[in-house]
């Protein structure tokens, strides 16, 4: 069996052919996590549009019965420390969890593709604490309780 002949390519010739190939898609990206939730999240320059699964985020999470002020509290922080409002098209991908998790996940996501593209946004963005995962999840049941820590109530006689 023949195997076709290995090219090499320096690195910064490849990277001008691709950005020839798809100009203006070159997306940077950054993994949030949060309790049982993943998002995959892609940063490009654009008009500030934020799609959640194929969806925009104001519909996707109002099946979760969040408001939009609720909304741009917590989803846009990471552009508000920042500055970038409107600057950048964000589009996740989100599996897992619940609706908490599932927000904050993007969140996280949103403020390391932003580190990613600019480093310098790194000081502001972790001096708000959004480049901290935050780690807390549920507690496992342990045998004998009702819950994690709940127990059968006590009788002395």
């Amino acid at each position: 069996m023949e195997f076709a002949q290995e090219v090499e390519i320096p690195l910064e010739q490849a990277i001008e052919e691709t950005r020839r190939a798809s100009p203006g898609t070159v997306a940077f990206h950054g993994v949030g996590r949060r309790k049982e939730a993943v998002a995959r999240v892609y940063l490009k320059e654009g008009d500030g549009t934020i799609l959640v699964n194929g969806r925009p985020a104001e519909a996707y999470f109002a099946a979760f019965a969040f408001s939009t002020d609720h909304l741009n509290r917590h989803l846009l922080s990471p552009f508000y420390a920042t500055g970038t409002i409107g600057r950048y098209a964000v589009r996740a991908r989100v599996e897992g969890g619940g609706a908490t998790g599932q927000l904050e996940a993007v969140r996280l996501g949103i403020a390391r593709a932003l580190v990613e593209m600019t480093p310098e946004f790194r000081k502001p963005l972790k001096d708000a604490g959004l480049l901290t995962r935050d780690a807390r999840a549920v507690e496992r049941k342990k045998y004998g309780h009702r819950k994690a820590r709940k127990k059968e109530q006590y009788s002395k006689r």
